[in-house]
């Protein structure tokens, strides 16, 4: 009797642990972190981001087979991992490099996250990386250029959108295209914030032009948060160059626009290096006031009912605004980095390292505008590409270079207000 009531107590064991095991097979979640400014004043950018792989999750974790092509949307969870959910845990960096560090820093030794995605700011993405290389965890960052940060020699960094240099080859091709059809275009002037953001992309943008054979006639730094713009538009007012190429995030853009509207001062073309220009934020506060702005971006929200309209609804209905390029470069990489992990059919950071390093998507499988997604040995997405859009008509950019991918032809003299 003793040996079967034993046996008996085994047997009910090992079906609760069964039992126990398919529970947490079909309860698994994946927890990736994101580190943002979710507070100061690259806020709205932070929040933005938020949104964005917020509605990435919703199509991860839920089955959305009217997006076709794309990875992830077909079922229900990661099928690679037994339908496991992703979890994403937030942190705040506060638009501070050292506190983008002490987040990435408690994300991996508390909250036990398999990898990161962020950081927006290119000096918080510097500092944040590093300490996921220190750790062996993968990083995905979708949205800040600066060059050096894949110059570092880190094997678990990836970036997926165009850096600086891609897109001052953009801006030099796109000008010579305004030249060729008549509109001045041979002096340029470059305003910067202090940060490595903005004097990293002066430097590529500098450096590829004088490639070119042209040189920038002005260079402007500011300190970044500027509370008082007017000597540096003064500056330009003086010099009348042909272009003025925009480098600021959100606050700083926007103080910059009513600077320019108070002192009655209009370049003939401003060229915005998307950052502030295309946050929300800058919409609603200066958007009627700035048109005719050109920026570039790499969104396009497409024909309706096509993949990236529905995407672009799904977050406009959890926002409250229009997808931006920022937000946009941000959801993909987020994409990118759950595919890999997807494929890897494991947590392990380096099977998703691997995988990462495997990664070969195609255009259709895309939500952005890039050829692909495919990186090189140091973690640089190849294939990423961008265009030209204009605000124009209102309070919508739209795409105007280059022509094939043009919704309308481009709009000069900067009109302003």
């Amino acid at each position: 009797m003793r040996f079967k009531h034993v046996l008996g107590l085994l047997c009910a064991a090992s079906i609760s642990v069964a039992l126990a095991g398919a529970a947490s097979a079909q309860d698994k979640t994946v927890k990736i972190g994101a580190v943002f400014p979710l507070s100061g004043n690259a806020a709205s950018a932070g929040i933005h981001a938020k949104f964005a792989i917020e509605t990435a999750m919703d199509i991860i974790n839920n089955a959305h087979p009217e997006l076709g092509n794309f990875p992830l949307a077909k079922n229900a969870g990661l099928a690679g991992l037994g339908g496991a959910k992703v979890e994403v845990v937030f942190a705040d960096n506060q638009g501070s490099p050292a506190t983008g560090q002490n987040q990435t820093l408690r994300l991996i030794t508390e909250e036990k996250v398999v990898a990161l995605t962020g950081a927006y700011q290119s000096g918080i993405t510097l500092t944040a990386s590093a300490i996921a290389e220190k750790y062996g965890i993968p990083f995905v960052n979708g949205e800040s250029v600066a060059a050096n940060l894949t110059e570092r020699g880190f094997k678990w960094f990836f970036r997926t959108t165009p850096v600086a240099s891609d897109f001052a080859k953009i801006y030099y091709d796109f000008l010579k295209d305004m030249k060729a059809a008549g509109v001045k275009t041979d002096n340029v002037a470059l305003v910067h914030d202090n940060t490595e953001y903005g004097t990293s992309v002066a430097s590529v943008v500098t450096n590829v032009f004088k490639e070119n054979g042209q040189s920038i006639a002005l260079d402007i730094a500011y300190a970044v948060n500027a509370t008082d713009v007017q000597s540096q538009v003064l500056q330009l007012k003086e010099k009348k160059p042909d272009v003025v190429i925009m480098i600021a995030y959100a606050s700083d853009a926007i103080l910059y626009q009513k600077t320019m509207q108070a002192l009655d001062y209009k370049p003939p073309m401003i060229i915005a290096d998307d950052s502030g220009y295309s946050d929300p934020s800058f919409i609603k506060a200066v958007g009627k006031i700035s048109q005719g702005v050109f920026n570039r971006s790499s969104w396009s929200v497409g024909p309706p009912g096509s993949p990236t309209a529905i995407i672009a609804d799904m977050y406009k209905k959890k926002s409250g605004d229009e997808m931006d390029d920022t937000a946009g470069r941000q959801m993909q990489a987020f994409f990118v980095l759950v595919d890999a992990i997807d494929r890897a059919g494991s947590t392990d950071p380096a099977k998703i390292q691997a995988a990462l390093k495997a990664t070969d998507l195609k255009p259709d499988q895309l939500m952005m505008g890039y050829k692909g997604v495919k990186f090189d040995d140091k973690g640089q997405n190849i294939l990423a590409s961008g265009l030209i859009i204009q605000l124009q008509d209102g309070e919508n950019y739209v795409a105007v270079w280059p022509k094939p991918n043009a919704e309308k032809a481009p709009v000069t003299p900067y009109k302003g207000w």
